[in-house]
């Protein structure tokens, strides 16, 4: 499982210097879900989180601290990419706040909390809607970086039908797009222990023509006593309503 973890060691290329990256946040608690993944499914589901912030001055050992967290807007400092976002998602979907999962997981400051975007509307966006609060993740890692971070697995494999024996995600949906592009979209229960804990999600992965990748995870929410609410009773986006935005142009880098 090398190969995995190289691709959740965007931290190394900051050696000498006190920084993990968003990633890292997800590191610990996730060792063990990573352990039971087909390397590719992995290596899908890291490109979610990869580059969407830095973290100076933490380690991947300190625990979260219990305590009451920040207005969203403040802690992800207001970049105004929610209202962009909300534009492209139907009516209904709820409050939609911009926010920084390094400071509600890892206690971080906003000052420490450091976005590194590829994509326009890239971050962690948290969904208010009766009384839960779930998650959208945006991450878009451009041809460069994918090569870095893939280690020579085909970003484009068809993840729901794995080789060697590995489990399929669950249900698992492979689109081929008329221009070329390969959007894969399916489900995780996310039931995997560890900390944080997290309730299910759906993932989508899309491949992109210039060879970068756009992912975004559709989560529930958070469980442990640094979660902002109670979990959404569905995800934020209906799996149609995922896979439309997915193919929004407005989440890609323009040209």
């Amino acid at each position: 499982m090398s190969d995995v973890r190289e691709l959740l060691g965007r931290a190394a290329e900051h050696a000498g210097q006190p920084v993990i990256s968003a990633e890292g946040v997800y590191a610990k608690a996730a060792r063990v879900r990573w352990r039971r993944r087909a390397t590719v499914a992995a290596a899908a589901f890291a490109v979610v989180t990869a580059g969407a912030l830095a973290v100076p001055g933490l380690t991947g050992q300190e625990k979260p601290q219990t305590s009451s967290v920040a207005a969203p807007a403040e802690l992800a400092g207001n970049s105004g990419r929610a209202k962009q976002l909300v534009k492209l998602l139907p009516k209904g979907v709820g409050s939609v706040e911009q926010v920084s999962l390094a400071v509600i997981i890892k206690n971080a400051t906003p000052q420490q909390a450091k976005e590194h975007p590829v994509g326009p509307l890239d971050g962690q966006y948290a969904v208010r809607r009766d009384g839960g609060v779930g998650y959208l993740v945006v991450g878009v890692m451009n041809g460069k970086q994918v090569g870095q971070k893939f280690g020579g697995i085909d970003p484009a494999a068809n993840l729901c039908k794995p080789t060697n024996g590995e489990r399929r995600p669950a249900d698992c949906v492979r689109e081929e797009l008329p221009d070329g592009r390969v959007l894969t979209i399916w489900s995780d229960s996310m039931e995997y222990g560890g900390t944080p804990l997290w309730g299910h999600e759906l993932v989508a992965r899309l491949t992109l023509k210039d060879g970068g990748l756009l992912a975004v995870r559709d989560s529930t929410g958070l469980k442990n006593d640094t979660a902002q609410g109670p979990l959404l009773k569905n995800t934020p986006l209906t799996r149609a309503q995922l896979r439309t935005l997915m193919l929004s142009p407005e989440l890609l880098p323009k040209k």
